[in-house]
């Protein structure tokens, strides 16, 4: 791997393999802390799970600047418990049957415990079985007696992907949930690096919750709390494929996409987008009609309304336990992040909007 890759590939696996399947963010929250804290001036939470890291300028009545990228994950809760150390699931998120027999899976109990997804062999099918069966249908294969895996996994209990990650040629990086941690590690470490004085004004990461359930979930409720001046929002975004149309997805390693959207700000996008151009970030632009399938139309229309930006990490393989990114196109969404977050025209354009009363 590049060594110009390789402290941002670390930084990407290890927050993305911090558990946090919809609805149990918060467990993951001390590990946050441990990964990020340092960078930031204040670490807090809210009561549906988002975390906020700010990061301030210094400077009395500056803007607030809003990044929002999603943290929770696609997974499973556990349904039932059943004889010889088997467990059935229900899905949580957008999860395909497709990626799931066979997949080495943790169950977050009292202790994590390992599972392997059981796969019928198709020795053993009937005729009329040759079809994926659906999450609630499957089985998780723990090993331990009934009686024990009770006592240790509560009804409820998450089930994800087990963190395992590979580099891959070229400057790709294989495992699961960079669906969106990879963009809150890219995130985190763009404005963790830039010193208070060269902000513009305060800027606070968002790692929201609940978005692979509904985008009207973490994001609104956070946006609205910390009233930000204006706002981007990074998620991941299709990464071509052979036999997939083009114009459905980017190309991975061409930078990062920006979305126009009747769902997002077309003055802010277009500042972003001169932004990119004039420091040579390599960037695709898109045309995302009236949805980018973000928390970017959540946010855009809280309170009194706030300008959003949407940017997207090109990622092969959504939703599955092999999520793959470039890490050129993370390096120039981290670029970008940085300079965003120290744009003081965009800053003097897009703050000191009246505010509505309440």
């Amino acid at each position: 791997m590049n060594n110009s890759y390789e402290s941002l590939a670390q930084e990407i696996v290890a927050l993305s393999s911090v558990m946090s399947v919809s609805g149990y963010e918060a467990r993951g929250m001390d590990e946050i802390c441990r990964l990020l804290g340092k960078g930031f001036d204040r670490v807090e939470t809210d009561a549906v799970g988002n975390c906020f890291l700010w990061k301030y300028c210094g400077r009395d009545g500056a803007p607030k600047i809003l990044v929002d990228t999603h943290f929770d994950e696609i997974g499973m809760l556990v349904r039932e418990i059943l004889t010889d150390g088997f467990v059935r699931l229900v899905p949580i998120g957008g999860l395909s049957p497709s990626v799931l027999q066979a997949a080495d899976v943790i169950l977050y109990g009292k202790e994590a415990i390992r599972g392997v997804i059981v796969s019928t062999p198709p020795h053993l099918r009937s005729a009329d079985e040759n079809r994926l069966p659906d999450c609630e249908e499957l089985l998780v294969d723990t090993g331990y007696p009934k009686e024990e895996l009770e006592a240790l996994l509560p009804i409820g209990s998450p089930v994800g992907f087990a963190p395992v990650y590979r580099e891959l040629l070229s400057g790709r990086l294989a495992g699961k949930s960079f669906d969106n941690k990879a963009c809150a590690a890219i995130a985190a470490h763009a404005i963790s690096s830039v010193p208070k004085e060269k902000l513009a004004g305060d800027v606070v990461l968002m790692l929201s919750s609940y978005e692979e359930t509904s985008r009207l979930g973490g994001a609104s409720a956070g946006a609205f709390s910390c009233t930000p001046d204006y706002a981007m929002v990074i998620d991941v975004n299709l990464a071509t494929v052979p036999d997939v149309p083009k114009v459905e997805t980017v190309p991975l390693g061409g930078g990062l996409s920006i979305s126009v959207s009747a769902a997002t700000d077309l003055n802010l996008t277009r500042a972003v987008q001169a932004l990119c151009k004039a420091r040579g970030i390599a960037h695709t632009m898109i045309a995302a009609a009236s949805s980018t399938g973000t928390n970017a139309t959540s946010i855009q229309l809280v309170d009194g309304g706030i300008p959003t930006v949407d940017i997207g990490l090109p990622l092969r393989n959504m939703h599955t336990y092999n999520e793959v990114i470039d890490l050129s196109d993370a390096e120039a969404l981290c670029s970008l992040v940085e300079a965003f977050v120290c744009d003081r025209e965009i800053a003097d354009r897009f703050c000191g909007r009246e505010e509505l009363p309440r």
